[in-house]
């Protein structure tokens, strides 16, 4: 079976949804099981899960088989997103997480790998499974594996940008560069932009506002599981060598001359 493996955790799905940005935490339910994802993330500095006195969002997945991906979603700074995880497996026992750390809040949200790379070590040696969410650069991806990180996860394009893969030659070469899982992250679009990433051969996806800013989240979740299993299964079967000159789809060998 052809299954994504991260930190020794099995996942029958390669989509992994957001939670934020939805209308409300019913939509954010139907849109997930629509999406089939065994994983959805939650900026807990945003999105309530610690607090059973308020709306919680684990209350609307209670009777749901899907694992909850905490993440660090506005620290700008190793310390902070340490501090917050230590606080989040205290609260709800779960120390598999997402770390994200902002370098540039104001325009293009890109990550401080620097300050990632340091939370990555202390995390890991704590025993936290760490997504590490980082820029399109294959050195870092390498650096982060080397410091612990159970997978990791470069940018597409800018986050909420919905551009796409804008580098493919450098997702290739992170995949290249680490034996851990590869789960493009953040820019994009459309179920076609997942489809194209997966053709790349990355192991996953990661993708939030896509589905809940769409007009029919339930309906764009569905398509971006569709999209995910034919990127896999292209990239599995191996697309034909492009040619610069037309080649015939039947032999000619044989052809009745009239």
């Amino acid at each position: 079976m052809d299954k994504l493996i991260v930190g020794g955790i099995e996942f029958n799905s390669r989509l992994i949804v957001g939670s934020g940005k939805y209308k409300d935490y019913q939509i954010t339910r139907e849109a997930t099981i629509a999406s089939g994802a065994d994983m959805i993330t939650i900026a807990v500095r945003r999105v309530n899960i610690t607090d059973n006195k308020s709306e919680n969002l684990l209350d609307y997945f209670r009777d749901i088989d899907i694992k909850f991906l905490p993440n660090s979603a506005g620290c700008t700074t190793s310390k902070e997103a340490v501090a917050l995880f230590r606080l989040v497996r205290e609260a709800t026992g779960i120390n598999t997480v997402k770390l994200e750390i902002i370098g540039d809040t104001d325009k293009t949200l890109y990550p401080d790998v620097l300050e990632t790379l340091e939370a990555c070590k202390v995390l890991s040696k704590e025993g936290f499974i760490v997504f590490a969410y980082s820029n399109d650069d294959p050195i870092m991806a390498k650096k982060l594996e080397d410091s612990g990180a159970s997978a990791v996860m470069p940018l597409a394009a800018p986050i909420g940008s919905g551009l796409g893969v804008q580098n493919k030659y450098n997702i290739v070469f992170i995949k290249e560069a680490v034996n851990i899982p590869v789960i493009v992250d953040a820019g994009v679009g459309c179920a076609s932009d997942a489809a194209i990433a997966m053709e790349l051969g990355v192991d996953g996806i990661l993708t939030n506002s896509a589905i809940a800013l769409s007009n029919d989240p339930v309906l764009m979740a569905r398509a971006m599981k569709n999209a995910v299993i034919a990127g896999r299964d292209s990239y599995l079967a191996g697309r034909i060598p492009r040619k610069p000159y037309a080649s015939a789809s039947s032999s000619i060998d044989g052809i009745v001359q009239l």
